[in-house]
């Protein structure tokens, strides 16, 4: 045959759309063209194939040859399409040959991406995962997924997806033409462990109060907000929460994985939560995403895990205010001229903050040295439209009496255990956790009686309370309701929540 047509994809956001590879070779002066919007790595897969061939054995056919990558308005880039054009490249000047029969159904459901070196071996490419998940919810009957090696042993965690890793073209090609049975990378269990290396929450000592906030933020996946003096344990208690939460179900550590391969080119699966604690420098496009190529930011590289802010006044007030849509929503729109690209950003927020610039505002003892002018400057960076997107909100105050003699938290082990309780009661009941629950789950799962509905009448307007503000407290008292094991909001439970909130208002 003239002409080879084989499957590769390319990437967009946590997608991997179809690329259609067309090779053909024709009489002509030797050229070499590769058309379809190819970006700059693409265009060198000129020279890595032309090498890569020569050194494995192979002729570089001489006349026309052009590579089309279909659609054509699709961009591509890296080197993921050396592997593809170059079996095309045989295929079409008949350096490898196949049944006719077998080579339309071989060809349609087996899916090529790698990168080549000029000796013809296999380089790791970038998002395994997305690739391997795009190809598995095509449901292809039989499909096939060739990788280099290092690449496979990853995209076999995908249950149901065959997974063939190479080392060399050499090694594709006689796959292809039938010379080699190679034992395919069937996907198997999830064979990364969870390493206990978080601090322990034992650790803290005289925040009883503090420490139950953090439980409650931990069982029902709230968002919290502490504020407080210099010293009296914020960072501290933050680090505390992954070691709180359960680990990562089996497709949230795909997910995880596959939205961290973007902007890695080694992951490492673990099934711990991502923590991610950016500096208060960081920009808006760090934390969202973005770039002339989108790639993620830290709200997506926390996905189902933590996203801690310290210091949260000192960030750019355009970083906080880009947080809100994607609080609410769980997921990121990146738009450029070019693309756009959705991301997943389903992150709890754990936020720590001092009253004032000298951070002693409050204090029973040092007093505040800041104007009234610097301290409204100071906390007018956090607008009313965020704050209203923390669930909980509360004053850490600084610890008063003998240290030695200090009743020291429960240990982190203990705590996780009532928090994975509390978080499979919510899944069984309602399917998500109470932080994620929305308008209509509200008035179907946080019902109140008379009293109660009272009660959160008269904190919405003693503290003009938005629905948005009233709706968040509902979750946290269900989430206190559940930790308690109560059908339904009571007034303790309900109490309870209005306190968490009132701090910042």
């Amino acid at each position: 045959m003239t002409l080879a047509v084989l499957k590769s994809c390319a990437i967009a956001g946590m997608h991997a759309p179809e690329v259609r590879v067309e090779v053909h070779v024709a009489p002509g002066l030797p050229a070499f063209n590769i058309v379809g919007l190819p970006g700059t790595g693409v265009k060198e897969s000129r020279e890595r194939v032309r090498s890569a061939l020569s050194n494995c054995g192979y002729q570089f056919p001489a006349g026309r040859l052009t590579a089309n990558l279909s659609p054509a308005d699709l961009p591509k880039d890296s080197g993921r399409f050396d592997l593809p054009i170059a079996l095309g490249v045989l295929l079409a000047s008949g350096q490898i040959i196949m049944p006719p029969e077998q080579a339309a159904d071989r060809l349609s459901r087996t899916v090529f991406a790698g990168e080549l070196s000029l000796t013809g071996t296999l380089m790791p490419v970038a998002a395994p995962l997305v690739i391997g998940l795009s190809v598995y919810r095509q449901k292809i009957t039989d499909a096939v997924l060739v990788l280099p090696k290092e690449n496979a042993a990853v995209a076999a965690h995908i249950q149901g997806l065959n997974v063939l890793g190479a080392k060399t073209l050499k090694e594709v090609a006689d796959f292809l033409a039938g010379d080699a049975h190679p034992e395919y990378e069937i996907a198997r269990e999830m064979s990364c462990k969870e390493t206990e290396d978080y601090p322990c929450l034992s650790d803290v000592k005289g925040q009883a109060m503090a420490c139950r906030a953090l439980e409650i933020a931990a069982s029902g996946g709230h968002g919290l907000l502490m504020s407080g003096s210099p010293g009296v344990g914020k960072s501290m208690l933050a680090q505390r929460l992954p070691g709180l939460l359960p680990p990562l179900s089996s497709e949230q550590l795909l997910e995880v994985t596959a939205v961290q391969s973007l902007s890695q080119r080694e992951v490492h699966m673990s099934m711990q939560r991502p923590f991610r604690a950016p500096h208060h420098s960081a920009s808006m496009v760090s934390l969202i995403g973005g770039g002339a190529q989108p790639k993620p930011g830290e709200i997506s590289m926390a996905h189902h895990g933590v996203l801690f802010l310290d210091e949260l006044p000192e960030f750019d007030r355009k970083a906080l205010e880009s947080l809100r849509e994607p609080m609410e929503k769980g997921e990121i729109c990146i738009t450029r001229s070019s693309c756009s690209v959705v991301y997943p950003a389903q992150f709890q927020l754990i936020s720590a903050m001092n009253p004032c610039p000298c951070g002693y505002l409050g204090h029973a003892s040092k007093p505040c040295v800041c104007t009234p002018e610097k301290i409204n400057r100071y906390q007018g960076k956090l607008s009313g439209p965020l704050l209203d997107r923390i669930d909980m909100q509360i004053t850490v105050h600084p610890f008063r009496g003998n240290w030695d003699t200090a009743q020291a938290a429960e240990p982190s082990v203990v705590v996780k255990k009532r928090v994975a309780h509390c978080r499979h009661a919510q899944q069984d009941r309602q399917g998500k956790l109470n932080a994620h629950l929305d308008a209509a789950d509200i008035g179907r799962y946080c019902l109140l009686d008379s009293a109660c509905s009272q009660l959160i009448q008269q904190a919405c307007q003693r503290f003009s309370w938005s629905v948005r503000v009233m709706h968040r407290v509902l979750r946290v008292a269900r989430t206190i309701a559940d930790m308690a094991g109560k059908d339904e909001i009571d007034m303790v439970s309900l109490s309870e929540a209005i306190s968490y909130r009132q701090q910042m208002d």
